[in-house]
């Protein structure tokens, strides 16, 4: 056991309650919550704007080694080759790591303020920039892949996405477009209780709609228009309806960490991480393999890190670990991804703005959440919304976040608060307008048709 009577991570699980104490154990008073960001982009070689492969002299695994010789970033191997890198120094600068089609992303440190979190990723995309430009890689902000067909898209060497790329066609549609042609910001955010955590789970889950039509940036497929302002959204609509979704239980009575808990458990497995292999047990039950009866590996039962691991594989619009995730938005240049957390950070911690953004949400019905999060891809801000539309809500929203802001009153050397990192957000809700929609007026415009404009012009 581990102080506090928590289980260590190599572990067996003895009951499903230890799995529920694993949640509460995210619970962290007021001044240790932090804000972390996670960001990802396509990278493409500038000459052509060809994806970039894993191997070769200017591939991803040379990326990776040249950030590792050049800015002090520590390997992670897997079979032999660099499938993420890590800062040897305590952390200070998150991880590296690669999405199955090679998308490149920082998982950022947890920081208090939003001015450390565009310290980080601007940090970031200076240390690509300059490895990238010397191997002749550029990297390109958006939710969706504007070119390239999914044929052409490489495969990273990671063998639980080997194995997660047999699973996805046999419970949607979109799975393998899901893993290889998205990219998002994700923010995560902390939670005082159980109670806490219940209201921005509701409170994140109504309101994704919003964020996924605010930060809409993925109207092109495979060269032209794909009918969609976020394309990435729609994907996830068709991906794997037993680990994606609204997550209609958590408004019900009873929704705590127990109740999570049950329906982590009812999730089919991807995998089991053993001595460095991965092994397949797609399908299977983590009930099962609590009583030792998984299939794959008859007799053995689970540790926590085992737990851990499986919590990772579970895609809703919002998601529990030991901390929140918001997971609703396209990616897009830095000044958006900033607004990601910005807007996150307003609403969730400031008490008064949090009870704002929940009295303006707590009577919506599933009906219409769901309703919100199926219309939104196509229509952004202009869907529809009891006799108004959802720019109308956005606006409200941002207002909420940044009183929030304002109210935490954190400044930066410049003595500038964390409410200008809302500004561009406050652009896209006063003006209707999306970056998909402005990118596809350049395309039937000053583009000329030509989508291969957008890797200059966006990346």
């Amino acid at each position: 056991m581990v102080p506090g009577g928590g289980i260590a991570a190599h572990e067996i699980i003895e009951s499903r309650d230890e799995l529920v104490r694993y949640l509460e154990a995210g619970c962290k008073p007021y001044t240790d919550w932090r804000i972390g960001t996670e960001h990802e982009q396509f990278p493409y070689y500038t000459a052509g704007h060809h994806p970039v492969p894993y191997d070769g002299l200017a591939g991803i695994g040379s990326l990776l080694e040249e950030l590792c010789s050049t800015f002090g970033w520590h390997p992670i191997r897997e079979n032999g080759a660099i499938i993420a890198l890590r800062d040897p120094d305590n952390d200070k600068r998150g991880t590296i790591t690669l999405e199955p089609g090679g998308q490149f992303e920082l998982s950022g440190v947890p920081l208090r303020t939003l001015h450390e979190t565009h310290a980080e990723l601007t940090a970031h995309m200076h240390e690509s920039a300059v490895i990238g430009e010397a191997l002749g890689i550029g990297f390109l902000d958006a939710g969706f892949s504007p070119k390239w067909t999914l044929a052409e898209t490489p495969r990273m060497p990671k063998g639980r996405y080997a194995i997660m790329s047999g699973y996805m066609p046999k419970v949607g549609t979109r799975g393998l477009d899901m893993m290889y042609r998205t990219c998002t910001v994700q923010a995560n955010f902390d939670f005082s209780s159980e109670a806490d955590m219940v209201k921005k789970v509701r409170v994140g889950l109504a309101l994704q709609p919003v964020m996924t039509a605010l930060f809409a940036n993925s109207p092109f497929t495979e060269g032209r228009p794909n009918g969609y302002l976020s394309l990435r959204s729609e994907v996830w609509r068709d991906t794997d309806p037993a680990r994606t979704g609204m997550l209609p239980f958590t408004f019900e009575d009873g929704m705590g960490f127990e109740r999570y808990t049950d329906y982590v458990l009812d999730v089919p497995m991807y995998f089991v991480h053993r001595d460095g292999e991965y092994i397949d047990a797609s399908g299977a039950s983590f009930r099962d393999f609590m009583d030792g009866r998984l299939p794959q590996m008859p007799g053995e039962r689970p540790t926590m890190e085992d737990w851990a691991d499986h919590l990772t594989t579970i895609f809703p619009e919002v998601r529990l670990k030991r901390y929140l995730e918001m997971r609703g938005a396209d990616s897009g240049p830095l000044d958006k991804r900033c607004a990601v957390p910005a807007v996150w950070t307003g609403l969730f911690y400031d008490s008064a703005a949090l009870e704002a953004a929940w009295a303006l949400v707590r009577d919506w019905t599933a009906e219409e959440r769901q309703t919100l999060r199926d219309t939104v891809p196509r229509q952004a801000l202009k869907t529809p919304f009891r006799g108004g539309t959802l720019g109308d809500v956005a606006r409200d929203v941002v207002a909420i976040a940044r009183d929030g802001l304002r109210a935490r009153g954190l400044t930066d050397p410049a003595c500038e608060n964390e409410t200008r990192y809302l500004e561009p957000l406050e652009t896209i809700a006063a003006s209707g307008v999306t970056s998909a929609e402005i990118l596809l007026e350049r395309y039937h415009g000053e583009w000329g048709g030509n989508v291969d404009t957008i890797f200059e012009a966006h990346g």
